[in-house]
């Protein structure tokens, strides 16, 4: 395996549920030769590929379909931040999370939309209708938040949108 092959799979086998940008971000190689070297691994099952919400990432092979979405989706800064509040507080309300969160209901209910989607966070209704949040398996969801580091495009894509949501409140007002 070259030296270029290796430092691509080296990096995925430390940034599970990385995306293609993030590895290219992350590694001194040219687009194309990242995207050759990826294809080469999966072919060789050294590495596994996985598409959500129109994004490729790449696991190193032995996690669960579950496990991959789950850290795909971690490797969003306002996702971790959700889940990290959650894994602190059993249940939170979700309008509470938000602001303790600094984001606005929306970008919440989005993250969150793809969580509930993927078997990550429960919403739970009470008598009255009120909704409440909860992680459904909190010690694998914990495990899982361990293994992500953000990259400097994860932490980019998230305050982007961010910036564009607060944007869109205030033009809204």
């Amino acid at each position: 395996m070259t030296e270029s092959r290796a430092a691509v799979a080296q990096y995925v086998r430390e940034h599970p549920g990385s995306h293609f940008s993030a590895i290219v971000d992350a590694l001194d190689q040219a687009t194309g030769q990242v995207q050759h070297h990826l294809s080469r691994l999966v072919r060789d099952a050294e590495l596994e590929r996985g598409s959500l919400y129109g994004q490729t990432h790449y696991y190193p092979p032995g996690y669960e379909q579950r496990e991959k979405e789950t850290l795909a989706l971690l490797r969003r800064e306002t996702t971790r931040a959700l889940v990290t509040a959650l894994l602190a507080e059993d249940e939170r309300r979700p309008g509470a999370l938000a602001e303790d969160l600094g984001v606005a209901r929306s970008t919440l209910e989005y993250h969150l939309d793809r969580l509930v989607e993927t078997g990550v966070v429960e919403k739970r209704r009470d008598d009255a209708g009120r909704v409440t949040l909860a992680l459904e398996r909190p010690q694998e969801t914990a495990l899982l938040l361990a293994e992500v580091a953000p990259t400097r495009g994860d932490r980019f894509l998230d305050r982007f949108m961010r910036l564009v949501d607060s944007l869109l409140e205030d033009a809204g007002r």
